[in-house]
């Protein structure tokens, strides 16, 4: 194994670790909730392993990495970060995702990278519902998946409470592999024996008699579980005749089961503690990537292929998992290649499957590198398989194919959830007016749950992100990668006007200044239509009182006074216009002339009746834990939204359908994750427009010129 994985035992100063065959790569995510330790754990690993020389240190209550600065460290709370290890031969990429569901794009793009997951929880903490959400969607795809507990040396750490928690939250098949016997000891239930750190050094020794017992309570269940998972169906016969089933069984067993994602096991770690242990489960009990369903993959004009294989000799095909832009490096790429073999200096194609990104081209790959920290260390090649970052591929995006040039292929996306935070910003200055086109392009192609609109309505730049969070991160990156600097707005939503009732309006343009003057009357008849009907116009003029040339000028302006609105300033919608009655010149009347009678004689209309404001009512969808509902119900009609109807999704979650004014609901991605800590999602739809309250109407403003 040795010749087919080197590096990592030199520390930063070392050549990276790499990997010639996919069954020497396993590639590991790790989930867990802001706080719970996933950062610190990959730094043990890292310094367990020799690639760093030894762990990070609290420094005014920031943990300070020696291979990483403080600014660094806390970018990676919010981004996807990728630190590749050496154990027995086996290279391990480990990749880091953020904690904090307005990141839930990197986490995805983490999730897509990998072959299993660490789920990591803090003996503190507990369980959060993000994670219990990840945990569903990975047991959806047949992901395998171990859960880590860490800071159990932590005063208020209880191991059996956690445990429970996440028995209770991740379900069957969760049994613990370690116990925690002491500040510095582990005790393996399948083994007997004691692992002891104190001291810096692991040592092995028999349990004393209380530990034994311990070990007793735990091991039966341990045992059941893995033999409920084995493919020999005589063992738990057997086993429950009294017969010792052979500890080797066993873990042969254990490591099948948990490869098939239908066993996870726990494992118990603190500072120095638990490492070797978790490597093991690592590189013995995860599947590497042939082992591991690939994604499905077509030719770029939609045409299935046959099953993509993780063959290094095979096609290239590779992902776009996560893209950074730095002003003074440029684009960077961290790219998981699933079948060929990526070198340098080659030239692939891009293939952009986005709607707002859809482009294919060829590009020449730059330096392929292994990161540590701000280190970039170069590699020569990334086999199937394997993950590495890609420096300037100029036109690549999160979530491109990238391919052999005379074969280029596409796989199919990821799902990614939509961004419902609308938040309008503009410009501080013109200078920042001139950049920001081209930064926020970046920032988009960067980040595949970032939006970003130009409302022509109301003539605002809307960008719509994950939550706050988020949107505060992509503010800071415009000033500090680009330069740029933007302020919030009040956001406005696109409202419409209509009559409330009959009316009827006269058009009078005439004017005379010495030359061709202008010379138009026109009579309108205004009448409110149904919702969603239009605009309707009506000739019923009698006796060419208007000739017919100009009864099309007439509707013209009509329909351009429409746009520009008569209440707000915001277009009108749902009325019948019927011109009865007019008045014409041989010489003054004019195109130009009836056009601005027309537009006119709507306003003296809507002068005489109250015409009345639009707003949109979307149809919207949560999907809550049960106990929930009740607040989320409550809330919704607090908005003046009317609630549909409610049905079960699975076990303990709802949807409640429910039809809410858009006003009431632009910040309702914050408020549905406060309301049900973080474990409420939605979807929203527009569906129709609905009068305004009049109480209501008066705090509308009206669109910027």
């Amino acid at each position: 194994m040795a010749e087919k994985a080197n590096g990592g035992t030199s520390g930063a100063a070392g050549r990276a670790p790499s990997a010639d065959q996919p069954d020497m790569v396993r590639n590991v995510v790790l989930v867990g909730h802001s706080g719970s330790g996933k950062t610190t754990l990959v730094e043990a690993l890292l310094a367990a392993t020799g690639t760093i020389p030894r762990t990070g240190r609290v420094e005014d209550g920031t943990t300070v990495s020696d291979f990483d600065e403080v600014e660094v460290r806390q970018q990676r709370s919010v981004n996807l970060a990728l630190a590749p290890i050496i154990h027995n031969g086996i290279k391990i990429n480990l990749l880091d995702t953020p904690g904090y569901a307005d990141f839930v794009g990197d986490l995805r793009a983490g999730l897509r990278a990998a072959d299993a997951a660490l789920f990591v929880v803090a003996a503190t903490d507990g369980v959060d519902g993000l994670t219990r959400q990840i945990w569903d969607e990975c047991a959806s795809v047949g992901m395998p998946r171990a859960v880590v507990i860490t800071k159990i040396d932590h005063q208020r750490a209880d191991f059996d409470e956690v445990l429970t928690a996440c028995q209770d939250a991740f379900g069957e098949g969760v049994a613990p592999l370690y116990l925690p016997v002491g500040g510095d000891a582990l005790v393996g239930l399948l083994s007997r024996r004691v692992f002891d750190y104190a001291g810096g050094n692991r040592t092995e020794k028999e349990p004393d008699p209380d530990q034994a017992e311990l070990i007793e309570m735990y091991r039966g269940s341990l045992i059941e579980g893995i033999i409920q998972e084995s493919e020999d169906e005589s063992l738990m016969d057997r086993y429950l005749e009294g017969e010792q089933i052979d500890t080797k069984v066993l873990i042969d067993d254990l490591e099948k089961a948990v490869a098939r994602a239908s066993f996870h096991p726990v494992l118990v770690t603190a500072p120095g503690v638990g490492m070797a242990e978790l490597l093991e489960v690592i590189t013995q009990g995860f599947p590497c990537p042939p082992e591991h369903r690939l994604p499905e993959v077509t030719t770029i004009d939609g045409k299935a292929m046959k099953v993509c294989r993780c063959d290094p000799e095979g096609p290239l095909v590779a992902e776009v998992v996560k893209t950074t832009s730095d002003p003074y490096v440029g684009r960077i790429s961290l790219v998981r290649v699933f079948s060929g073999t990526l070198r340098p200096d080659m030239t692939v194609h891009v293939s952009g499957h986005v709607p707002q990104h859809e482009h294919d081209v060829d590009e020449r790959v730059g330096a392929l590198s292994s990161p540590l920290g701000k280190t970039q260390r170069p590699v020569p090649k990334c086999v199937a398989g394997d993950v590495c970052v890609v420096a300037k591929l100029g036109h690549a995006e999160t979530g491109d194919t990238l391919s052999e040039k005379e074969n280029p292929l596409l796989m199919e996306p990821w799902p990614m959830p939509e961004p419902l935070l609308p938040v309008a910003i503009r410009a501080k200055s013109k200078a920042d007016e001139d950049k920001l086109s081209q930064a926020l392009g970046r920032l988009v192609a960067e980040d595949p749950t970032l939006r970003l609109e130009n409302n022509a309505e109301t003539r605002q730049l809307v960008l719509w992100c994950m939550g706050e969070a988020h949107a505060d991160v992509m503010l800071d990156r415009l000033s500090r990668r680009h330069g740029v600097e933007v302020e919030k707005i009040d956001l406005r939503v696109p409202l419409r006007e209509t009559f409330g009732g009959k009316s009827q309006g006269m058009g009078r343009n005439v004017k005379q200044t010495g030359g061709h003057g202008q010379f138009a009357i026109c009579h309108l008849e205004i009448e409110p239509l149904p919702s969603g009907s239009g605009f309707e116009f009506v000739d019923k003029i009698v006796g060419g009182v208007v000739p017919r040339q100009f009864i099309p000028s007439v509707e013209k302006g009509v329909r351009s006074q429409m746009e520009r609105g008569v209440v707000a300033g915001y277009p009108m919608v749902d009325i019948r216009v019927t011109l009865y009655d007019g008045k014409a010149h041989s010489v003054d009347s004019s195109d130009m002339a009836f056009q601005i009678a027309g537009g006119l004689a709507l306003r003296e209309a809507a002068a005489k009746i109250s015409a009345l404001l639009l707003e949109p009512v979307d149809e919207v969808s949560v999907l809550v834990d049960d106990d929930f509902v009740g607040n989320v119900m409550s809330d919704l009609s607090s908005r003046r939204g009317r609630v549909l109807g409610t049905e079960p999704v699975g076990v303990g979650r709802t949807l409640v359908r429910a039809e809410v004014p858009e006003l009431e609901i632009t910040r309702y991605a914050i408020d549905l994750r406060s309301m049900s800590h973080g474990t409420g999602t939605f979807t929203r739809a527009f569906l129709r427009y609905e009068p305004l309250p009049s109480h209501l109407a008066d705090k509308v403003a009206t669109p910027a010129d």
